[in-house]
């Protein structure tokens, strides 16, 4: 069994900042490529960016220059660092892991970028 476990999300001004976070845990020594994606009301779970084990990765256009995802192996855990963050990053942020042939998914966290 696999859990995913997601904090830092919030309510944030335009052009704020935030981090979230996802520890892994359960049976996970084949844990590969991990990531985070985002689904916003009305429109389908999208990726926002991804990390393999050795630290290469991968953003979609919409967050290049703005977001950083960085893996702590050692702790199992991925973050995200969203930093300008605009009105339509309003959404909720899910965490994946790959292990063996699954992926995994957490609950989500609510991000919310509002004046």
């Amino acid at each position: 069994q696999v859990q995913l476990v997601e904090s830092g999300g919030g309510l944030v001004q335009p052009g704020g900042s935030l981090r979230l976070s996802c520890a892994a845990s359960g049976s996970i020594a084949n844990i590969r490529g991990m990531g985070w994606y985002r689904q916003a009301p009305g429109r389908q779970r999208e990726l926002v960016a991804v990390i393999a084990p050795g630290g290469s990765t991968t953003y979609v256009d919409f967050v290049k220059g703005r977001f950083t995802i960085s893996r702590d192996n050692a702790k199992n855990t991925v973050y995200l660092q969203m930093n300008s963050l605009k009105l339509e990053d309003t959404a909720v942020y899910y965490c994946s892991a790959s292990i063996d042939i699954q992926t995994y998914w957490g609950q989500g966290t609510q991000v919310t970028v509002s004046a």
